[in-house]
């Protein structure tokens, strides 16, 4: 056995074992090298950056990563090369593109529709599996198109491969009996609900604006879907759903604190917004609000926005204190608003992400805590 067939099976072993790769899927993750879809040099996250590896100046540990349970960045600012040094395309964790087509539930004959192609590995794992015919993938990026089918012509099954707006769907290829997003939203399109067909099954990476992120397994009936999150979850916004905030002063005309209340909480900033699920559930309750932190010195400092611009509050966070200065200013409280949810999510327990779902239907999202008939607090009513 080569090096490269030794670790590809036991990446597939690694997953089988962990119960994220159900055995339906085993022959189509072995009959499709994660390989294939890496270009020789890359980038993986670590705890203190992102580590560069070429495969021309050391071939042995590109093959270890490539086979590793890592997302391996592939570019970053969308090509741009600007030095901001956002990742802007990628290859999955191989435990999360498990797990996701196990969510996705495909049978035998079902036609695929896929959202974000990036280099093409998801995509070409759903072709092994349901044949090249029944498979269409779209991706934004002409650049990164272009570089998915040039990795495709190693395989014998091909998708069919469309430069476009995932938002958009593709409706030539309609209706799709599954559909999957590879980049997360906080807003499902729904012109990709439209194009499923009814008991059809959505699989995406949800994220609020204020921050974590979660699977949806959501189930199509007409223009609504409605269902469960599976678990957490960490991919690249949608491109067309990054947020660009207005700059603070068109909150704050003049100088901080302007006529802000001064108020005092003991509830942590920094316990909400480091805590990936906590601030997944004030996010889902809280949908139009946003923070940005500010470190410097002793102290680190929230700003909490709404986005029809109206009000705004900081939070001073400084470290071994018992409470904290809050400063809230317009019609809305807004770190009250997060207590409140931060209040009702302990006092149920703290509840996973596993509990919550999700409804989409005109245009709305209404999140649920185990039956959608359980509104969180803030969307009741």
């Amino acid at each position: 056995m080569t090096a490269v067939a030794g670790a590809h099976v036991r990446l597939v072993d690694r997953l089988e074992a962990s119960g994220a790769l159900t055995p339906d899927w085993r022959q189509a993750f072995l009959g499709v090298g994660r390989h294939l879809f890496l270009p020789d040099l890359f980038w993986v996250s670590t705890s203190d950056g992102y580590e560069r590896c070429d495969r021309t100046e050391n071939p042995e540990r590109w093959l270890q990563l490539a086979y590793s349970d890592a997302a391996i960045v592939t570019q970053w600012d969308d090509g741009a090369d600007n030095g901001q040094r956002e990742p802007t395309s990628s290859v999955s964790m191989p435990t999360m593109v498990a797990s996701m087509l196990r969510d996705l539930d495909v049978q035998e004959g079902h036609k695929v529709w896929e959202g974000g192609t990036g280099p093409g590995w998801n995509a070409g794992l759903l072709a092994e599996r349901q044949g090249a015919h029944n498979v269409v993938t779209v991706e934004l990026d002409p650049a990164v198109a272009a570089q998915a089918a040039a990795n495709f012509r190693a395989l014998d099954a091909v998708p069919t491969t469309v430069v476009g707006d995932a938002a958009d769907g593709y409706p030539p290829g309609a209706p799709y009996d599954r559909g999957i997003l590879t980049c997360s939203v906080r807003e499902v399109p729904p012109a990709v609900i439209g194009q499923i067909r009814p008991q059809g099954v959505l699989v995406l990476p949800f994220a609020p604006l204020f921050g974590g992120g979660a699977v949806a397994r959501l189930t199509v009936a007409g223009a609504t879907a409605a269902g469960p999150f599976t678990g957490s979850s960490a991919f690249m916004r949608m491109r067309q759903q990054r947020y660009q905030a207005p700059p603070v002063d068109d909150y704050l005309p003049g100088d901080w604190p302007g006529g802000a209340v001064r108020e005092f909480t003991d509830l942590s900033p920094l316990g909400v917004v480091d805590d990936w699920l906590a601030s997944f559930v004030v996010g889902l309750a809280v949908p139009d609000l946003y923070y940005r932190r500010s470190d410097g010195g002793d102290m680190t400092t929230l700003w909490l926005f709404d986005t029809g611009v109206t009000s705004w509050a900081t939070v001073d966070f400084v470290d071994g204190a018992g409470r904290y200065e809050v400063r809230q200013s317009g019609p809305r409280r807004l770190w009250s608003e997060v207590e409140e949810i931060v209040r009702w999510w302990v006092k149920a327990g703290r509840p996973g992400f596993e509990r919550f779902g999700l409804t989409v239907a005109g245009g709305a999202h209404r999140a649920w805590l185990d039956e959608p008939v359980n509104l969180l607090p803030s969307v009741k009513g």
